[in-house]
């Protein structure tokens, strides 16, 4: 609707939500929106044509068919805020946070996996086929299993990618993201005793972001299965899981998940040096 569609015809006075008459087809503010109070063209046309007469009966159904015009108008307005309010509200939080970008890729990725055929095969990663298929290194950490599998690594994401963001800065927390799920990709792809299985998932990556957190920011307090626990503790936790677990025909790549570990460790150390030296170059600028 443009500027000149929201002005009514009899007074031009401009509504947010103006009444269009389904008699006329013109527009009107809510003062002049029934056809007895704008002079409807369309409606004494109506009376001409015989298809409308001033009985109470006829009458009472013009006015419920123009309040249900009224209340359909209005939801449809609603609807078409609410629509773009969230569309603002997904597109401030991707330029903002990297990481509620990653998840509403994975979600939009996700729905793509359910409505395309062939679009999960093409993406996910088969360990015997990275040479000849070198992007699934990359697009395999956008596509998932099923609903509990992406469920659960976009929790994780949520709750801990932003507190990386906050400690780190962005570029680094993405650095740390991309690097640890390739790097989780690569070992697997080396040590799978089954080549041909296809992996999915952003396992291995976020298993970076939560180990480099762990490093940065040891202080932090999680809750595992409702049981409060320092974060070190939490990833010492899943550290020996996956570890017992290696060898295993379970379908999970506990690999890949010890290698974004170790990458999210180093990475975490690194950033922690880098910001105790910069603290204590502040520290000396600050004494001058």
């Amino acid at each position: 609707m443009n500027y000149l569609d929201k002005k009514c015809w009899i007074c031009g006075k401009e509504e947010t939500m103006p009444f269009k008459c389904r008699f006329c087809g013109k527009t009107f503010c809510s003062g002049h929106r029934l056809p007895e109070q704008h002079a409807c063209e369309g409606l004494e046309q109506l009376k001409q044509d015989g298809f409308y007469n001033k009985s109470s009966r006829q009458g009472n159904n013009v006015t419920d068919d123009i309040f249900k015009d009224a209340i359909k108008n209005t939801a449809k307005y609603a609807a078409k805020s609410a629509a773009k309010g969230i569309g603002r509200n997904i597109s401030y939080s991707m330029k903002n946070s990297p990481s509620m970008a990653i998840i509403y890729l994975c979600i939009f990725s996700f729905i793509l996996q359910i409505v395309i055929p062939g679009y999960e095969q093409f993406f996910r990663m088969v360990p015997a086929n990275i040479v000849t298929q070198p992007w699934t290194l990359v697009t395999h950490m956008f596509i998932h299993a099923d609903f509990m599998h992406i469920f659960f690594n976009m929790l994780v994401l949520f709750f801990f990618g932003p507190e990386l963001e906050r400690r780190a800065g962005k570029k680094i927390f993405l650095y740390v993201y991309f690097t640890a799920g390739l790097v989780a990709a690569i070992a697997y792809s080396l040590t799978s005793s089954a080549p041909h299985i296809p992996v999915v998932g952003a396992s291995g990556a976020i298993m970076g972001i939560f180990a480099a957190l762990a490093i940065i920011a040891p202080e932090i307090k999680v809750y595992l299965y409702f049981i409060p626990m320092r974060i070190t503790h939490a990833l010492i936790l899943f550290a020996l899981f996956d570890f017992a677990l290696l060898g295993s025909n379970d379908m999970i790549a506990h690999t890949a998940h010890l290698s974004g570990i170790f990458v999210g460790l180093l990475m975490g150390s690194r950033i922690k040096r880098a910001q105790a030296r910069y603290r204590s170059y502040e520290d000396i600028y600050n004494r001058r």
